[in-house]
Order: structure tokens, then sequence, then C-alpha cells
């Protein structure tokens, strides 16, 4: 599991700092995190093949997180991509999409499906469920919760000692389902260990609410939109937006691991700042910057 950071800035991009946008890769699923402006070129300059995307999570409908979807949707029309992209948001996502779609002579080319997502699990497969919850931003806004589903692993030393060879067998323990072996009956629990899985939050554009908190509760990993300093605390209040001491409050209060700062105003030349104020309650803080790879 990887998330690259492909943009750190907010509503105005620096010449260090393009657009917010993160990527996750888990398996098979690249999992692309809000979609600020030049995304594709992010993508190509990190060196990812833009059709590793499999979903697309729209936080909600400001452009620095939104303007960047025309361009990934076009690119992958040109790049033999062959699976269905899945793009979910609030309610408006796809009246944008189908607008922008209509506006220009190219169609997109590829198979795309919306779906307009309300708080709560909106997606539950075999490896991960992903939840969303309702923010404070001015506008309808969602965050995120990435949940990695326990898995079992197979108890090598156990396994030898019986002799069971490597095949389907194996397969059935690490789904939980017991086995016969030589007129035996082995079950998951003592040919398996239980490995947790992990957990990453997105807050998104906000100010301190009781989802955030819900949304960070114990994840290994919880990225911030922190677009200020705790200096412009009133600037913070009047565009509704976290400063990083604020992040790192809700990290420490929700048991977080690991902070990321991300989503930086255009007015700090660098991160230090941001970063220092949120270790001031937090000490596992950091300040993302474009092309930071981060593994869990």
């Amino acid at each position: 599991m990887q998330i690259i950071f492909l943009g750190t800035s907010c509503a105005v991009p620096t010449k260090d700092r393009n657009h917010n946008t993160f990527l996750l890769t888990y398996r098979e699923e690249g999992i692309l995190f809000d979609c600020g402006e030049n995304t594709q070129r992010q993508l190509k300059i990190a060196g990812i093949k833009p059709t590793k995307i499999t979903r697309v999570l729209i936080s909600h409908l400001h452009g620095d997180h939104v303007f960047g979807l025309p361009g990934i949707i076009y690119t992958l029309g040109l790049s033999e991509y062959n699976k269905k992209l899945i793009i979910y948001g609030p309610k408006g996502i796809k009246k944008f999409i189908d607008t922008m779609l209509k506006s220009t002579t190219d169609n997109a080319r590829i198979k795309i499906e919306i779906k307009e997502i309300s708080p709560g699990t909106f997606y539950d497969g075999k490896w991960f469920k992903i939840k969303a919850d309702k923010l404070e931003h001015g506008i309808y806004t969602l965050g995120f919760r990435f949940i990695e589903k326990d898995r079992r692993r197979i108890n090598l030393s156990y396994i030898k000692k019986l002799g069971i060879p490597d095949g389907p067998s194996l397969g059935k323990l690490q789904d939980g389902k017991s086995i016969s072996f030589k007129g035996k009956t082995i079950s998951p629990d003592n040919a398996t260990t239980i490995v947790k899985g992990k957990k990453i939050a997105y807050v998104a554009d906000t100010r301190i609410c009781n989802s955030a908190y819900t949304l960070a509760k114990d994840v290994d990993l919880l990225i911030a939109a922190s677009t200020y300093s705790s200096k412009d605390q009133d600037k913070a209040e009047k565009h509704n937006h976290l400063t990083a001491k604020e992040a790192g409050l809700i990290a420490s209060k929700a048991n977080a691991k690991q902070l990321v700062l991300t989503h930086f105003s255009q007015r700090y030349k660098d991160s230090h700042e941001l970063e220092e104020d949120a270790r001031n309650v937090f000490d596992n803080s950091i300040a993302a910057h474009d092309f930071m790879k981060f593994n869990l």
C-alpha cells in the first residue's frame, strides 16, 4: 500500500506545489483522492501510468478539487484504458462531468460510472471498504476513510510440520475455512494468524467538527487539509479551513498514529511553519510535498 502526493497546494498552485491530489495504490487498485488541475501531468512526472487509476473520490465541487477530471478522462481515453472508471462524489458531481463532456467535441472514449454518495459505507469489496462522512466547509463536503480488511497469514512452520503442500488448501485456510488433510481437520485458527488491516483517513477542507474525529479515529494515517498556520486562525475560520495546529489536535484526540498535512495556502513559501505548528500538539506530524511517497 502506497500513497503518493501529486499536489499539495490549495486554490492557487505555486511553482513547487500543484493543486491538491493524492493517489493510493493497493493491490490492483489505484484510488485518486480529489483531482486538481494538471493531475495527468503530475502522474507523468511521477512515472505513474494514468491507466493505474481505477476509482476517483471527490470531496467537494470547488475547482481546485475537480478541475483535473477533464484532463484525466481525456488522457485515459488516449491511453488504451480498458477498465471502467468509477467516480464517487457529492450530489452535483454527475452534472459537472456530464456538462464537461457535452461541452467538448471529444467524447469520453472510456467507460465511466458516476456515483453520487452520502455519508456511510459506499464501497465494500473483498479486500477493503470505504466510508464517507460530511464535513463543515460551507458547501457540501465529504471526508473519506479507507479500511483494509483483516486478513490471515499462513503459519509457515505449522504448515511445514504437517506437510501441507502449496495449493488451493492454503487459500481456503487464508479465507478462514477449515480443510481436511490426511484424515485430520486443520483449523484456520491454528494454521494462520490474523493481520490487522490498515486504516487511512482523508479529512478534506473543513472546520473542526465531530465527523473529522470520527473519520480519523484510530487510523494508521490521517491526511488532513491544513491550509493555514495558527497565526492565521482568523483566515482559517473565515474560509472554513483547518490550521495545521487544529489538524494536530484532531490527530491527537482521535488517536491517529501519523498525521500528514497537505492543501497549503500559497502564502507559505515552504511548509516548515505548518509542520511545526502541528508538531506543537501532535509530534508525529509531517508536511507533504509534491511527489512525496508514503508506504504503509
